[in-house]
């Protein structure tokens, strides 16, 4: 077994697993406080570097593509202070540190050991999760997002005061966090709903501002819902996908259905922006024709 631990972490590999525990220091991030102890089986990692500093070095693991619906979801955009993948190494413990690194490098792996993933090898952040923003709070219990505005939001969402999104509505989740004076944002992708609003006024987009960890910490939301929709990867037709769509007639059917709610809704809400003001008549004739367009295909 190998071992290394520092006031940010524990890393212990058995042979088998990697076990990333997150310490106490006041430096270690929310989102990894709150992801807790995290378990990565062998075949789920590409590989663990060693990277010396000047006053402390780092480690770091690179899981395989698909194997992690928090990569997936932060795609390449969680900074360095909230990753949980890596773990500050003092000087001192540079060998121990090497020591871990070569022992996950010379593991051997079995022969059908996959280069990625067509299902998640992690099973994402536990829910219920709850999380406030600047414009309101986001939830996820693992069936339903529920996004409450706050004061502090614009018009076009303050009026609408609750949104709701059933899972099964969701086909995707875009996050990125607020970089320098660039507004990050968390917006979910609904079936037969064109993301044609800006994230002021589209009710199924939270705006994040100020960079605090809060904000950040937004990607546990996205990741547990991108846990639960069908793998990136996985072929259009996987019945093992808890959240694929039913191949019947029927379940057919009653999606077409479903999408053609959703874009009626959507109209409605249009209407009810266009009507207070917050749209132009341009932004209101190009969104709806967006809209008809998607509901005759």
């Amino acid at each position: 077994m190998a071992e290394i631990t520092s006031p940010f972490g524990t890393w212990t590999f058995d042979g088998e697993t990697l076990r990333i525990t997150p310490g106490s220091h006041r430096r270690v991030h929310k989102v990894r406080k709150t992801l807790g102890e995290l378990e990565l089986p062998l075949a789920a990692i590409s590989g663990v570097t060693y990277e010396p500093g000047k006053k402390s070095g780092r480690l770091r693991v690179r899981l395989k593509d698909g194997a992690d619906p928090l990569s997936v979801a932060a795609s390449g955009h969680l900074p360095d202070n909230a990753d949980p993948y890596q773990l500050t190494v003092e000087p001192d413990q540079q060998q121990t540190a090497e020591y871990l690194v070569d022992a996950v490098r010379f593991t051997r792996r079995p022969d059908d050991d996959p280069a990625s993933f067509r299902r998640y090898a992690l099973p994402g952040p536990v829910v219920p999760v709850t999380v406030s923003v600047s414009e309101g709070a986001v939830s996820f219990d693992g069936q339903r997002v529920v996004l409450e505005w706050s004061w502090q939001a614009p018009d076009a969402k303050r009026k609408l005061h609750r949104t709701e999104l059933a899972l099964d509505s969701i086909e995707g989740v875009d996050w990125r966090p607020t970089v320098g004076l660039n507004d990050g944002l968390l917006r979910f992708r609904v079936r037969g709903v064109p993301t044609t609003l800006p994230p002021d006024t589209d009710p199924h987009c939270v705006r994040l501002m100020w960079g605090t960890e809060n904000e950040l910490m937004t990607v546990l939301v996205a990741a547990a819902v991108t846990a639960r929709l069908p793998h990136p990867q996985a072929p259009a037709d996987a019945e093992d996908s808890p959240t694929a769509l039913p191949a019947s007639t029927e379940g057919s059917r009653e999606s077409a259905l479903e999408d053609v709610d959703g874009v009626l809704k959507r109209l409605r809400e249009l209407g009810a922006l266009h009507q207070d003001g917050i749209l132009d008549d341009d932004e209101f004739a190009a969104a709806k024709q967006a809209l008809l367009r998607r509901l005759s295909s």
